[in-house]
Order: structure tokens, then sequence, then C-alpha cells
């Protein structure tokens, strides 16, 4: 019998026989221990031991009202009893049907059809496809290519890595992806010295402006995350960028895709972060692009799912007789899960029912305050933050921002000490950041805080 001591390296032996982890070197896996998690309670993970871990960082982004949550776990157990899952072509069910209206009636105006598929990167492929496809349907098969942003990130299909620009995903499989058209990130860090964000938004349109006056002709579309390029290391700007962004697309007729896989459902302080963009004197009026795709926090974190949400237009120019070729022939199998589509609708049930936004707000407030004394610290060349997602800046020398090399793992060690102190921080390269679920108490942020701050001060001492 095993003894209980020894059920951590018992389940991570079995595994790592015949598992292979994703965004994982599995040679680190000799030194990294493998957590085995047969448990969730709130924010916490816990251990085949007995060991629990606050998971401050929503278990990659996806988990919004803790683990086993009772609500989301009752409407899964009740849908089981009645239909697991049905085939999405030809036949709908009312779990599909029920999400459908519930999302076109918290979206932005104007978006107003629901594409299903399962995941974030599917979500993403069908958008690139579906602007494409709009286009040629529309007699422009000219249009073929598709403008990012520096440091984006979209996934790692071929499609989405095609308009991501993290070298650490795209590297490899450059000569497999599709060219993308680089429009320079309205990053806020990346400002010149006393440039605040709204400038920088500015300088960073006025370059896009320049790119569609070449290059207008041949694109389907602008693709960006809002507010928040999370995987390229949390990087953030100002809302102005989304409301020109708008303007840009439709004065040189291109489409407007807003990836919020990750920012939406609450993450930087509104439901969806277009909201936040301001056009005209309508404070909070919000912009509505062309495609949002949504997925992670869809579903609070239980199931695979996600949806791309367009407009009356764009499915109009899809709709015709058989014969005209124009259908939009893109499929998963288990597309419109019952059994998703069911915690999708009990998570978006929470936020309707519970004032979920203003508690998010007071606890973004907490976090704000409790980052701050890191802003002095010697390794410290940024602390930023948007609603419920904050990020640290390690940096080698602080008045150059010289960054410490990727070799030397800092982030990893921040890792690794919290791990020891009862916190999952999985910070992405030298950025330590924060995204814990919304039911993460002000004691808890205040332990995921104290934790990194000790973690930090591990990482820089060498």
């Amino acid at each position: 019998m095993t003894n209980p001591a020894d059920r951590n390296a018992t389940l991570a032996a079995r595994d790592l026989k015949h598992i292979w982890h994703p965004c994982t070197q599995m040679h680190d896996h000799e030194t990294i221990p493998m957590l085995p998690i047969v448990r969730g309670e709130g924010a916490w993970l816990i251990d085949a031991e007995g060991r629990r871990y606050l998971d401050g960082i929503s278990s990659w982004w996806t988990n919004l009202f803790g683990h086993a949550n009772p609500r989301i776990a009752a409407a899964l157990a009740e849908q089981a009893r009645t239909l697991e899952h049905v085939i999405f072509a030809g036949f709908t069910h009312p779990p599909a049907i029920e999400l459908a209206e519930e999302l076109v009636r918290i979206t932005p105006p104007g978006l107003d059809k629901v594409f299903f598929a399962d995941n974030g990167s599917a979500a993403i492929e069908v958008a690139l496809k579906m602007s494409f496809h709009y286009w040629l349907n529309q007699g422009h098969g000219e249009k073929t290519r598709f403008i990012a942003l520096t440091g984006s990130y979209h996934g790692e299909t071929l499609g989405a890595l095609s308009v991501s620009d993290v070298a650490l995903y795209r590297k490899t499989y450059a000569p497999l992806l599709l060219t993308p058209i680089l429009a320079p990130s309205p990053d806020a860090y990346e400002g010149e010295p006393g440039e605040t964000p709204a400038q920088v938004a500015a300088r960073r349109l006025d370059e896009l402006r320049a790119l569609l006056e070449r290059h207008a002709h041949e694109t389907c579309a602008v693709i960006v995350e809002p507010l928040v390029q999370c995987a390229g290391g949390m990087r953030m700007y100002h809302p102005d960028y989304l409301v020109g962004l708008r303007r840009l697309c439709d004065e040189y007729a291109v489409h407007f895709i807003a990836d919020e896989i990750a920012v939406g459902f609450g993450r930087t302080g509104t439901l969806f972060a277009c909201e936040q963009a301001c056009p005209g004197s309508g404070r909070g009026a919000g912009v509505s692009p062309d495609f949002m795709c949504l997925s992670k926090g869809l579903t609070g974190g239980t199931l695979p799912l996600s949806a791309v949400l367009t407009t009356n237009a764009m499915y109009e120019a899809f709709y015709a007789e058989y014969g005209a070729g124009k259908a939009f022939l893109h499929s998963h199998s288990y597309t419109g899960n019952p059994l998703a589509c069911s915690a999708a609708l009990a998570t978006l049930a929470i936020f309707r029912d519970e004032p979920v936004l203003e508690r998010n707000r007071a606890l973004a407030a907490h976090l704000a305050r409790r980052l701050e004394p890191l802003r002095d610290h010697p390794h410290v060349a940024e602390v930023r933050q948007t609603g419920m997602i904050a990020a640290v800046e390690l940096v080698a020398d602080k008045a150059t921002r010289r960054p410490y090399a990727a070799g030397e793992r800092r982030g990893l060690r921040v890792y690794l000490h919290g791990l020891q102190h009862e916190a999952l921080l999985r910070p992405l390269g030298n950025v330590i950041y924060f995204m814990p679920p919304y039911v993460t108490s002000e004691a808890e942020l205040d332990h995921l805080v104290e934790v990194a701050t000790a973690g930090i001060a591990r990482a820089v001492a060498d």
C-alpha cells in the first residue's frame, strides 16, 4: 500500500511515464516537482497529500468563481442527466439557444450572431477564416492578410499563431505560418520618457494609419487583445487606442477582431474590455468590434467552450442558396456542447444575480494598495494593473530597464518559492503577475502579495 506521505510522488511518477504536458520542457521535471491536484475549494487547490495552493493565476486565467463552485456544479449535474452532447449541424438544444441569447444581450451592440467552438485558439481560427471568407464572398479575394500588434498572442494553432508575435511560441513554426503585418503595440511600458499612456496610444494610432494606407487593400482585419496583451507579458495600454482602432477600421474597410478570451468577463473592471473605450462624449459607451472572441472565463473555468460573436452583416454575406458556395464550412465535434453551455449559463447567472464587478473593483483596489511598495524595489521597473490583472516587471537594472537574461529564469525562482509557501504564481518570464479568482478574499490577496514579494527578493538575490 502506498504511504500517504508519498502520494504526490507516486502520482507524479505515473503521470511522467505517459503524459506530455503543455508549454513545458519535460526535462525540467527531473528537478521541478509535478504536483498532482486532487481537489479544489474556492480559490484553493489541494494536492494528494493535503497541501494547499492559492490559485493566483485562476488556473490559466479560466476560473472566475472558485474551484468546484456549487452553482456551476449543480447545473452540470442536471444537464448530464438530460443531454450530454448532440451533433450541432442540423440540430440544436436549449442550453445553446439560451446561451447565445444571453451573450448577445450582454456584449456590445451589433454583435447579434454567435458561432460556437471549443477553445480560445479555435475561436481565433473561426474569426480569421470568417473575416477572409466574408471579403471573398464580397468579391475581394485580394484581401488575404491580417494586422496584429507587436507582442501579441492569440493562441497556438497555426492560424492563431500566425497573428501572434511572441517569439517563444512562434519562432519554431515560422515556416508554417502566415506572415502578419505587425503594427507597433500601444503598450504604455514602451512609451517615451514623460509620455502618458494616452499619448502612446495616439502615436501608435498614427503608425497604424500609415500601415493601413499601404496595406488596407490586402488586409482582412486588425486583431488585438483589448487593453492587456496577456501572454506577451501582461502589457497594458490606454482604451483610447480601441476608439481610434474602430474608426480606422471603418475608414479603411477592414474588420476589427477583439480577442477578449483572457480579458473578458470582468477581468479588466468591466464585463468586457471594449466597454472601456469611450468614443465622443459618451463616457463608458464602449466600442463594438466586428468579431468578439470569448472563452476561458465563459464557463467559469469548468469546461472548454468558446464563442465568436459577429454582426448580422457578416452573417448575411454567407447566406445564399447552397449552389452559391458561400457557406462557412467550419466545425468542431463538440461545437455547442450542452454541458459546456450549461456551465456558461450558470456562470453568467452569477454575474446577473450578484454584484461581481463591484466586488472586483474593491478587490482590485486592495491589490493595488498591497503592490504599491514594490514600485520602489531596486529590481522592479514597473507595477501595472488593469482591474483584476496586475503585473510586476523584474529587471536587472531599474534605471535603464535592462532585463534579466531569459536563461537566468528569475521568474522560475518566484514560482518555486510560491509552491513552498502555499501559492500558485506562474510568471511570464520575468513578469510576476496576479490574476486570481473573483472569490479570493482580501486576506488571500495579502498572502499572494507577501509570498510574491518574498519570492522576488529570493529571485534577485544574486
